[in-house]
Formats: C-alpha cells, sequence, structure tokens
C-alpha cells in the first residue's frame, strides 16, 4: 500500500485534480508564506523585515554612494529607515506606466540587485523591498534625487497613491517607513538590543559606515560607527587586554582583479577564553559556515606551522600543530562579499562558492606569512601559546 493511500476514503486519489492546485503571485505569495521569505512570523522575522531594508543602504555604502544609515523604531511601533545615497531610480516604464520605485517595491524578482558590484547585503531572500511592503500594513517611500523628493504609500504591499514628485531637495537618499502587519506577525514590538546588535555587527563589517539607532518609545539613541573595521570588531570580541598573547589584532584585506570577491580578515590570539569564530557573507552571518571559512582554517593551520617550521620552533619530523591547538584562544572574523554569492543550508546560512573558499585561502596564506615575518616577536609568542595548549 502507497504511504499516500487512504484506505477510508478510495476515492480521494481520483479526486485530486490540477484544479486544486493553488498558484500564489507576488504579495499574495509573501502574505501566505512570510517564513519562506523572512525566516518566521516570530520576532525573527519581524526585525528580518528591517535588515531587508538596511540591506539596501548598504549596498549603496559598499558601492561607494552612502556612508549613513538612520533607524527609527517610531513611538507608533512603526520603522523608519534611511540613507544618504543615491536614491531609488524613479524612472517610469514606458510600456506600462510604472515607475521603477513602485517595481522594486512589488514585483518578485529573484535576479541580483543591480545597483552594486556586489549583489546581495543582508537579506535573506533576496527580495529585499517586495517583501518588506508585502507583510506591512502601511508602508511609505522617500526618495530624494534628481533635485526633487518623491512620495508614495502603500498598503499591504499595494499602492495607494501614485509615485509623486514634490518640492525641491538638494539632498539624496532613500527613506522608508514601514509598519509589521499584526495579522501576520505574532509581535510587532521591535527589540532594541536586538536591533543595535546587529547594526554595531554591520559597523564593523562595512569600515566606515555610520549606522544610527533612536527609539521613540520613549528615545533612546545609538551610533555605531569603525573606521577600523574587523579589527575593531576583534577587539569588541577580545576585551582582556592582559589576556592577549599580541597586540594589536592583525588585519588586512583584498580583492580580486574583476572585482568579484573581496576579504576582509582579522584575527588575535588570548589566553582568557577557548577562541570564537565568526564569518560574513555580504555583512550575513554565515552560522553554518561554508567555503570562505574552510579556506581560512585551512590556510591558518599550513601558515602556523610553516613558520614554526622555519624558526625551528617545531622540528622537520615533528607531526606539526594541529588544527585544534592554532584555533585554541583564538578570536576571528572573515568577511566576504561577493557579486554571486550561493547561500545553502535550511537556514541559507552556509555559503557555498568554491571560489571563495580559493581565495581567502590564498589571501591568508599571502597576508598571514607576509605579518608573522615581518613581526617577529608577536610570531613567537602566538606559536609558544598553540604549542603550550
Amino acid at each position: 500500500m502507497s504511504g499516500f493511500d487512504n484506505p477510508g476514503q478510495p476515492g480521494n486519489v481520483n479526486a485530486y485534480t490540477g484544479s486544486h492546485i493553488q498558484v500564489l503571485e507576488g504579495c499574495e505569495a509573501i502574505r501566505r508564506r512570510p517564513g519562506m521569505f523572512v525566516g518566521s512570523s516570530g520576532e525573527r522575522g519581524l526585525h528580518q523585515l528591517v535588515y531587508e531594508v538596511v540591506s539596501y543602504a548598504v549596498n549603496e555604502h559598499v558601492g561607494g554612494h552612502a556612508d549613513t544609515i538612520d533607524v527609527t523604531i517610531t513611538a507608533d511601533g512603526g520603522i523608519r529607515v534611511s540613507d544618504n545615497g543615491r536614491g531609488l531610480f524613479v524612472g517610469v516604464e514606458e510600456s506600462d506606466g510604472t515607475s521603477a520605485v513602485e517595481r522594486e517595491l512589488t514585483e518578485l524578482s529573484f535576479g541580483g540587485k543591480p545597483h552594486t558590484r556586489y549583489g546581495v547585503s543582508g537579506g535573506l531572500s533576496g527580495l529585499g523591498l517586495c517583501v518588506v511592503n508585502a507583510l506591512s500594513s502601511g508602508l511609505t517611500v522617500e526618495v530624494r534625487r534628481d533635485g526633487h523628493c518623491w512620495t508614495q504609500e502603500y498598503e499591504k504591499g499595494t499602492p495607494i497613491t501614485p509615485l509623486t514628485r514634490n518640492g525641491e531637495t538638494s539632498e539624496h537618499g532613500t527613506a522608508i517607513a514601514f509598519r509589521p502587519d499584526a495579522d501576520i506577525f505574532e509581535t510587532t514590538r521591535y527589540s532594541f538590543a536586538t536591533l543595535s546588535e546587529r547594526f554595531q555587527e554591520l559597523s564593523f563589517l562595512n569600515r566606515g559606515l555610520a549606522v544610527s539607532l533612536t527609539d521613540e518609545r520613549p528615545e533612546r539613541p545609538v551610533r555605531h560607527h569603525h573606521v577600523d573595521g574587523l579589527r575593531a570588531y576583534v577587539a569588541h570580541l577580545n576585551p582582556y587586554p592582559p589576556s592577549l598573547v599580541h597586540s594589536p589584532a592583525i588585519g588586512f584585506e583584498s580583492e580580486n582583479e574583476d572585482e568579484t570577491v573581496f576579504v576582509q580578515v582579522a584575527l588575535q590570539w588570548n589566553t582568557w577564553s577557548t577562541g570564537g569564530f565568526r564569518s560574513f557573507a555580504n555583512s550575513t552571518r554565515t552560522h553554518e559556515g561554508g567555503t570562505h571559512e574552510q579556506g581560512f582554517r585551512t590556510a591558518l593551520t599550513d601558515v602556523v606551522n610553516d613558520y614554526a617550521r622555519r624558526q625551528r620552533m617545531i622540528s622537520a619530523d615533528d607531526e606539526g600543530i594541529t588544527a585544534d591547538d592554532v584555533h585554541e584562544g583564538l578570536t576571528a572574523v572573515v568577511s566576504v562579499k561577493l557579486a554571486h554569492p550561493v547561500f545553502e543550508g535550511s537556514t541559507r546560512t552556509r555559503l557555498g562558492n568554491p571560489e571563495a573558499g580559493a581565495y581567502v585561502q590564498g589571501v591568508v596564506r599571502r597576508h598571514l606569512t607576509e605579518w608573522l615575518d615581518q613581526h617577529p616577536t608577536e610570531a613567537a609568542a602566538i606559536v609558544r601559546h598553540v604549542l603550550n595548549r
């Protein structure tokens, strides 16, 4: 008997026809299955709405067009995200008279985002603003570009006003204000601490980007801005200077010739903890690791062993320093930005791009070897540390 048979209702097999298949399109598909697009209908999905909007502003920063993102939790529990980028394109499609802003906010398109060289910043689904619009009871977009301010309003993903040109302005950028739909989410109350932690992370990962968060429930502002990037992130994760094996943290970055892979690395050993590793792809935390993480780990173990042998701190006959020994007490952050990221795993937080792993491995081998050779005192301390674990 087939596992699909129901002996109590023998006619059911033939009763199921093509007419029973529902094809959900656009906003309807997103609203019926929110977990597929933002992870859940609980707190995780609620906060993901904010990250989807912020990811567009981060893309503008990566492309060299923005350096400030202001996020506000409004008094009514909504969210407003404003950036000083170029502003969403406001041109109108001649075939149907629809503006580019409206297409961005309403069309399901799984293609990469064309306005920066790196296709995805922090979105889970790659649909960004369309998902946020569909899962909001109300949304207002304001675009400042080409000397004017443009606005449009939506309800549950559907435009209720046309894109309207308002007064003149010398400013540029995009502001999106939205209210999460209480009929979809289990809670619509945002956590200031959760948002602040993520924005601090983004400021570490995107050097020079200032991200501010203001809470009007009552007002509680915070601003994250880290010009030292990942080295500042590692210093934040290693808060006890007396326990550090070396200081400051080691940091380097590199971009391939095609400008399709950009790698940033920072690492530091300490004696007070077992260590910690964080990896990111296009500013999204890759909790399940992936090719970039494997490339880092492989190169790190090889470089430390090579240096120790060249300095005769271990003999040629020795089996060498194990990967576990090398990672003991190590705090490291690896971030890659890719033109065409491939995310895998149940939560889309494992990177699958083989070119990322190969490039990270080469960058770590080259730059870490140079650093160890140029800092012999610190290098010797690191090798002694891993040998004594």
